[in-house]
Formats: structure tokens, sequence, C-alpha cells
């Protein structure tokens, strides 16, 4: 009789994936409704829902799967490319340019930032453009802010904390996209 392998855990646990599902297709439709009803506009709404299933791994886990944002990064820039090759040429340099601005404060740093927040960032930009700027202010403030009420509420110790940074950035990308 063989053993059978033990079957891959599910990303999320059942209850925090059916509010993650919920939360990601209220951020989608929220898009759908502030955004032109465009190609683009679609494009944005499924890079919110995204959005709100890599904050919900990345805040269970602490990583942000490749496999989910390279395919989602290359899946923006072919659709700029049909639709506006000029926006797709502009975003993509945006997008590298912000992954390689995270990338430096990854090397500069061991431990402060991951990989994942790297090329959360090429996502970023790929999709905001030049609006990645505002999303990254508003995600490292909350970031910041963060910090600052764990040491008010810990004290020394929460300094050897590490938070995620990936909810964060998500949440000012969808401050961007909604706003």
């Amino acid at each position: 009789m063989t053993a059978l392998a033990a079957p891959r855990p599910a990303p999320l646990k059942p209850s925090r994936a059916h509010a993650t599902a919920a939360v990601a297709l209220v951020a989608a439709g929220a898009c759908l409704l502030r955004l032109e009803p465009s190609v683009l506009g679609l494009l944005q709404a499924a890079v919110a829902g995204l959005l709100v299933w890599l904050a919900a791994i990345d805040l269970e886990f602490r990583l942000l799967p490749d496999r989910l944002m390279l395919p989602a990064s290359a899946t923006v820039l072919a659709v700029l490319a049909v639709v506006d090759p000029h926006l797709a040429a502009t975003h993509l340099l945006i997008g590298l340019g912000t992954a390689l601005v995270l990338l430096v404060l990854a090397l500069a740093r061991a431990g402060g930032l991951g990989m994942g927040d790297v090329k959360l960032g090429l996502l970023l930009g790929a999709t905001l453009g030049g609006s990645v700027l505002t999303a990254l202010t508003v995600g490292f403030g909350l970031a910041a802010l963060a910090g600052v009420y764990l040491v008010a509420r810990h004290g020394r110790s929460a300094l050897r904390r590490q938070l995620p940074l990936g909810p964060f950035l998500a949440l000012g990308a969808l401050v961007v996209l909604l706003l």
C-alpha cells in the first residue's frame, strides 16, 4: 500500500479566502464605477482585485508570490502595448524605475524590504504610471504610521518587529485607483 502525498495547503485559510474574495470584488467593482469604461479601466479593476489578494497573502505568509505578480505585470504591459504602445513604453520605464528604487532600498538594508516588494513595485509602476509616486508615498506613510503605533503601544521591543510592506503599498495603490 502506498501513502498518498499530503495535499498542498491552500494559500489562505477558507474563511480568510472568502473574506479576501469579497473585498477583492468590492475593490474591483469600486474601480469599475470610478474609472472610465474601457480596456484600461477593466485592467486597473483587475489589478485592484489582485492587490487585495496580494495584501492578504503577504499578511498571512510574509511573501508576495512571483507566480501572481510577474504574470500580472506582463499582462498589464501587454494590454497597454496593444491599446497604446507609447503608454506601454512609459509605464514599462516607470515600472522598472520603481522596481529599481525598491531594489536599492532592499539592498541597502538587509531584511528591510524583500524581493517581493521590488516586484510589486514593477506591477504598481506598470499599472499606475506616474501616479505610482503617490501610491508609494501613501503606502510608506501608512507603514510609518503603523510603526509609530506599534512603538507607542509596545515600546522599544516593537523596533525588532517586521511589518510586511506589501499590504501598505497595495493600499496606497488602491487609494490612487479609487480617488
